[in-house]
């Protein structure tokens, strides 16, 4: 079967830019952003990323803010911050060199299982398989898996790797198993046809291939939040978001959650008054938009706010920006569409309404 697999693979594998290399820097890189991302979206990023940090080097010697920024767009900012947080460890500690062994890996900031594996085996060539969503899905289906306790199959399923596992080319293998998983044993309408391992199959064998593994019941909560666009002399008055928890250390324009009960208006003075000490004089809606997170979405309303006073305010915490400097801040994506509006506006005059 892995002959087959690997057979499959050389011939139908995707030209991607991280599959061009044997560098444990740029394989660490594309693996942690390919996590919970797809590979269209990361393209773009992962170009971007090696231009503007083309080493361990760079990435170590660059601010916080620019790696966040480097990375807006993407989501999960925990994974920019374990990327930096690592590059600095491997550049004072370890000579600027990303360990080969896994005791050594697993160390450092955002080492799991996968990427250890992932780096050790496509960056080093050592014989560890890789255990993600897509193959997770094959094996499961390979081996007709039903669900239970997460610990319990993936024990079964790392033992299963460990039998098929090419050990003299590891890389291939473990590209080979995702490369299925991405393009032709699907979460939903697998292509069987076109399956390389299918005489292999026992859940293709059982007609339960559309079934297994079990399609995940996501519930998301919806949550209304407003901000205010105050601008004062040019400037727009951004804050920073705290250095723990959602969006760590992103920017953003001050605002809140709408409570239940409360229209959008009234939710805007209280989180203003809370968040600034300051009383709104008036406030037109700009713009609404809808954002989606994994488990919620956010549906954000944008006014135009001015204020009875500016407040003396912290600066450490809240800055005054020209519209144009906006973008040398890292914001989250609906913030980063807020700009997009402003700058829309300021070349083509849109306009809001009063509330």
């Amino acid at each position: 079967m892995t002959r087959a697999l690997i057979s499959w693979y050389r011939r139908n594998s995707r030209k991607l830019p991280w599959r061009e290399t044997k560098d444990p820097y740029r394989i660490w890189v594309s693996e942690v952003m390919l996590q919970q991302t797809t590979v269209a979206a990361v393209i773009p990023y992962y170009k971007r990323w090696l231009r503007l940090f083309p080493d361990i080097s760079s990435l170590a010697g660059a601010p916080l803010q620019g790696v966040l920024k480097a990375w807006e767009g993407l989501g999960y900012y925990d994974r920019a911050r374990r990327l930096h947080q690592a590059a600095r460890i491997i550049h004072r500690e370890l000579d600027g060199k990303i360990p080969d062994t896994s005791e050594e890996l697993r160390r450092l900031p955002g080492f799991g299982p996968y990427i250890t594996a992932a780096v050790l085996s496509l960056g080093y060539g050592r014989p560890l398989a890789v255990l993600d969503a897509n193959v997770r899905r094959v094996l499961m289906r390979l081996d007709r898996i039903k669900p239970g306790p997460t610990s319990v199959v993936d024990g079964a399923l790392r033992r299963r790797l460990d039998v098929l596992l090419d050990r003299r080319q590891p890389a291939d293998f473990n590209q080979a198993m995702m490369e299925l998983g991405a393009l032709v044993c699907r979460p939903r309408s697998p292509l069987c046809p076109a399956c390389p391992v299918q005489a292999f199959c026992h859940a293709f064998e059982a007609g339960e291939q559309e079934v297994i593994p079990p399609p995940r019941q996501r519930r998301s909560e919806r949550i209304e939040t407003v901000v205010g666009i105050i601008e004062s002399r040019g400037r727009y008055l951004i804050q920073k978001r705290p250095a723990s928890g959602l969006l760590a250390g992103l920017w953003e324009f001050p605002g809140g959650k709408r409570e239940k009960g409360e229209s959008l208006g009234a939710a805007l003075r209280r989180e203003l008054r809370e968040e600034l000490g300051a009383e709104v004089e008036s406030a037109r809606l700009l713009l609404k938009l809808r954002h989606a997170y994994t488990r919620f979405l956010v549906d954000l309303s944008a006014y135009e706010t001015v204020l009875k006073k500016i407040p003396a305010l912290d600066s450490r915490r809240h800055k005054w920006v020209a519209r144009r400097a906006l973008k040398r801040y890292p914001f989250p994506s609906g913030s980063a569409r807020i700009i997009r509006f402003l700058e829309e506006r300021e070349n083509g005059r849109r306009d809001g309404r009063s509330v």
